[in-house]
């Protein structure tokens, strides 16, 4: 097996998977307290019986979302754009949520003009 085959399945293993019926996150980290699975199990060791806690949706309704923390939105995508599309979820709300406060500061220092 090459290398860039088991670094593929040694981060496939991180990924989470959601629930394409309620947005349940499935996450291998943190398990399923519903049904007793521990932390550290892989969603394709998941019983064959295993249901989303949420909506009781089976296996085939959840896709891979990737691991936490990584860049939104499809791979090929991540190029284009002025660098915003490689931001994490996270990144991506300090960016907008930032430049609204830094607005509203803009702002608000226009009443000082008096």
């Amino acid at each position: 097996m090459s290398a860039q085959a088991e670094e593929a399945l040694e981060t496939q293993v991180l990924d989470r998977y959601e629930c394409r019926s309620c947005g349940y996150v499935y996450e291998p980290e943190k398990g399923d307290d519903k049904y007793d699975i521990p932390a550290g199990t892989v969603f394709s060791e998941l019983p064959v019986n295993w249901r989303c806690p949420v909506c009781s949706a089976k296996k085939v309704a959840f896709a891979n979302i990737g691991a936490a923390g990584t860049a939104s939105g499809f791979k090929e995508n991540l190029g284009y754009g002025l660098g915003v599309n490689k931001l994490t979820p996270g990144q991506k709300n300090i960016l907008i949520f930032g430049a609204l406060t830094l607005g509203f500061l803009f702002f608000i220092s226009l009443y000082g003009l008096q």
